[in-house]
């Protein structure tokens, strides 16, 4: 048995000191389109919102052995593997290009999703993709 004393764990953060280190990992990676998530989900949903902000970006997001850039590859392939989720995959190519993934990094991303999500996902991926760089005055994106 050890004698010595065991340092103190850390005072857990309260559920406002989560959600305040949430939003500001969340205002640093999508800049001013946070608020439309957290405003669209005000009216019949803010304990989701309350959620994500606190739990998928103060304690999952702001962890530090990820750089956001990492994590928004990750992301990329998740949500183009699940299929379905074009809406969040929107806000996530935003949020990759944000910290710092450039266009042609996206599009091989979600080529290489191809291969283990399937065509037809990897496609609706590729045009939701292609909206944002259209939004943004990216395109044409250019491969080798």
């Amino acid at each position: 048995m050890s004698t010595e004393t065991p340092e103190p764990e850390p005072a857990a953060l309260t559920r406002q000191e989560r959600f305040e280190r949430g939003l500001e990992t969340l205002n640093r990676v999508n800049g001013d389109s946070s608020s439309r998530v957290l405003d669209s989900l005000a009216d019949v949903n803010p304990e989701l919102a309350h959620q994500i902000v606190a739990w998928g970006f103060g304690e999952i997001y702001s962890r530090p052995a990820l750089p956001p850039r990492d994590r928004q590859l990750v992301t990329l392939g998740i949500l183009t593997a699940l299929g379905g989720c074009e809406a969040q995959l929107e806000v996530h190519v935003h949020t990759a290009l944000n910290v710092g993934l450039t266009p042609e990094e996206i599009v091989e991303s979600l080529l290489h999703a191809a291969g283990y999500a399937g065509f037809p996902r990897a496609l609706n991926a590729t045009f939701v993709a292609k909206k944002v760089f259209g939004e943004r005055g990216l395109l044409p994106v250019r491969q080798e």
